[in-house]
């Protein structure tokens, strides 16, 4: 009775995570800065969006391209609310908070298929460990947008200093914002691959596979992911790879991962099923 109450307050939850994050969002872009009152809102919708999540996790448990997302999205903030204690991040925060709003609402549209027990008790984590690696590149890749924005400013300097010192909107320095790039590219290749070697060795264990390995769409896109971060990061420290071209890998590699499980189950939940 306990969890079929709980599972009834998702609905009105995630509305309020929803409307919380659209007004942090609305407060962050209008005055390019969040304040006390807008720090509040984005407070309380991450908070609600947890609970969410949570209660997203209890008996009866589903699990798909939504929830994975929503997780995603939430990393993402805390990531952003534990760098910008120190460094000045407000070019990020609007549209963390819109992505927090539309994965929160995805997340309740598209809740996934319900799981059945898990074939071992290990399960959990691996999860864990992989949605905590796109969390991790997801900021990367918010910090490679930066980047690339540094970048445009320095070739094309006055009329991007005009307008953001009308926006009172300071922006990191470019080595600075690389930095932070690729720390978050290094620990979240650092997790992806925790959870490939997971998934090789303890295939059988973790999913109840007869022969262990198994070749699927997912690890296709994992692998090929996999490889483009680890030249990505021997790039960057035998040849001194940064810039373009490392955002263009960032990309790269981001989206290939994207596509190993959110899209694989995206298609799944949504597109064949509207097909059959």
């Amino acid at each position: 009775m306990i969890v079929a109450s709980a599972q009834s307050a998702v609905p009105l939850l995630s509305l309020a995570s929803v409307l919380a994050y659209l007004a942090a969002a609305g407060v962050s872009h209008a005055r390019q800065r969040l304040g006390h009152g807008g720090s509040v809102l984005l407070g309380t919708a991450a908070v609600l969006h947890a609970l969410v999540i949570a209660l997203g996790l209890t008996h009866p448990l589903r699990f798909g391209f939504g929830p994975a997302l929503s997780m995603t999205a939430l990393l993402a903030l805390l990531a952003y609310a534990i760098e910008s204690r120190n460094y000045a991040l407000q070019q990020l925060r609007w549209r963390l908070a819109l992505i927090g709003a539309v994965t929160v609402l995805l997340a309740w549209l598209f809740p996934g298929p319900l799981l059945q027990s898990p074939a071992s008790e290990w399960l959990p984590l691996h999860l864990a460990l992989g949605v905590a690696s796109y969390g991790l590149f997801a900021v990367a890749v918010l910090h490679a947008w930066l980047m690339s924005r540094a970048e445009l400013r320095m070739r094309d300097g006055p009329a991007l200093l005009q307008e953001d010192a009308a926006t009172s909107t300071p922006m990191l320095p470019l080595l600075t914002l690389e930095r932070l790039t690729f720390r978050f590219v290094t620990l979240g290749f650092i997790l992806l691959t925790i959870t490939i070697v997971q998934g090789w060795l303890f295939g059988e264990q973790l999913y109840g596979l007869t022969g262990g390995w198994r070749w699927s769409h997912k690890t296709i896109f994992s692998l090929l992911s996999w490889l483009v971060f680890a030249a990505l990061l021997w790039g960057r420290w035998r040849l001194g790879w940064r810039g373009s071209r490392a955002v263009r890998m960032v990309y790269a590699g981001a989206g290939l991962l994207l596509l190993s499980y959110v899209g694989y189950h995206f298609v799944l939940e949504v597109l064949l099923r509207r097909l059959s």
